[in-house]
C-alpha cells in the first residue's frame, strides 16, 4: 500500500526515531509499504519519520540511479549493487567516512527542493536487516549519502540542516510555503 509522505513542517521529522527490538509482523507489512511507496515516488531511500512513524527504520534502492554509481562492500570483498537492493536498515550505525564531498540532494519530504550537500564520500554501516540478521558493510557513491541523509532522518536532522547558508537562504520562500501549508494542512485535519 503506498503511504503519505509527510512534508516539511510536520512535527514527526524532527523526532528521533525509536529503536525496534523484534520484528514484528507488522514491521513487515510497514517495510513492504515503504519500499511500494519509494518505488512510487521514484525516491532512493525513504525514513519511517518521513510516512508518520518514529523508528529506527529506513528503506534504500539505488538502482534506477544509473548516473551516480554505488559501491558496496562485504567483508572487504566488493558486492555487485543489484545483489543488495532494496536494502532494509533497522537501528543503523552509521560512520561517515573520507572528505565530503558535494552532490546534489532532495528529499521525498521537500518535494522539488534541491540543494548541494556535503557528505563524506563512504560509510561504514551496522544495522539489522529486515529478518533479523546483523549486517556489516562499508559503502561509497550515491549508497553512502542516502544512507547519510536517511541516518539523519532517523535522528530528526534534515538535509536542510545541512545546506549552505547561501543556499538555504536563496530557497526560503519555496522553504516557508511548504511549511505553511503542511501546518494548515494538520490543523484541517484536527
Amino acid at each position: 500500500m503506498i503511504l503519505e509522505v509527510v512534508k516539511y513542517g510536520h512535527p514527526v521529522l524532527r523526532q528521533k526515531g525509536a529503536r525496534l527490538e523484534k520484528i514484528t509482523a507488522q514491521i513487515k507489512e510497514l517495510i513492504a509499504d515503504m519500499l511500494e511507496t519509494m518505488h512510487s515516488a521514484k525516491g532512493v531511500g525513504l525514513a519511517a519519520q518521513q510516512v508518520g512513524r518514529a523508528l529506527q527504520l529506513t528503506v534504500l534502492d539505488v538502482r534506477a540511479a544509473t548516473d551516480r554509481p554505488s559501491t558496496f562492500h562485504r567483508d572487504g570483498k566488493e558486492v555487485e549493487i543489484g545483489e543488495v537492493m532494496p536494502l532494509i536498515l533497522i537501528n543503523p550505525e552509521v560512520k561517515p567516512i573520507g572528505e565530503s564531498v558535494a552532490g546534489s540532494e532532495g528529499c521525498l519530504s521537500f518535494p522539488e527542493i534541491y540543494a548541494e550537500i556535503s557528505r563524506p564520500a563512504e560509510a561504514e554501516v551496522r544495522a539489522m536487516n529486515e529478518k533479523g540478521e546483523e549486517i556489516e558493510f562499508r559503502c561509497g557513491g550515491l549508497l553512502a549519502r542516502a544512507i547519510q541523509h536517511e541516518w539523519d532522518h532517523l535522528q530528526g536532522i534534515l538535509y536542510i540542516d545541512r545546506m549552505a547558508r547561501v543556499d538555504k537562504d536563496e530557497l526560503k520562500s519555496q522553504l516557508d510555503e511548504l511549511q505553511a501549508r503542511t501546518k494548515a494542512e494538520l490543523k484541517a485535519k484536527k
